[in-house]
């Protein structure tokens, strides 16, 4: 089992940055990679970004250049650091962690960007 708790969404202004944390615990030794999604209200749940075990990220083109992920192996957490945001940016951010067999996330953290 691995559970995962996502914090440190807000409201925010557009241009501003916030930073989203996902701690992860449990069978930590079994996650292959962790992801961060997020859904907009009356839209799918869209990919942003992932990072390997080995630290190697990925990110959706709608954010590149503006968020970075990365990891804290120490404290099995994985951050999303959100500049330049924009309002299409709005939405509820979901922590995923990539492991065999089951397919666990978090309960997600609103992010709003409005003046």
């Amino acid at each position: 089992q691995v559970q995962l708790v996502e914090s440190g969404g807000g409201l925010v202004q557009p241009g501003g940055s916030l930073r989203l944390s996902c701690a992860a615990s449990g069978s930590i030794s079994s996650i292959r990679a962790m992801a961060w999604y997020r859904q907009a209200p009356g839209q799918q749940r869209d990919l942003v970004a992932t990072i390997t075990s080995t630290g190697s990220p990925t990110y959706a083109d709608s954010v590149k250049g503006r968020f970075t992920i990365s990891r804290d192996s120490a404290k099995n957490t994985v951050y999303l650091q959100m500049n330049s945001l924009k309002p299409e940016d709005t939405a509820v951010y979901y922590c995923r962690a990539v492991v065999i067999g089951i397919d666990p996330w978090g309960k997600g953290t609103l992010v709003t960007v409005s003046s």
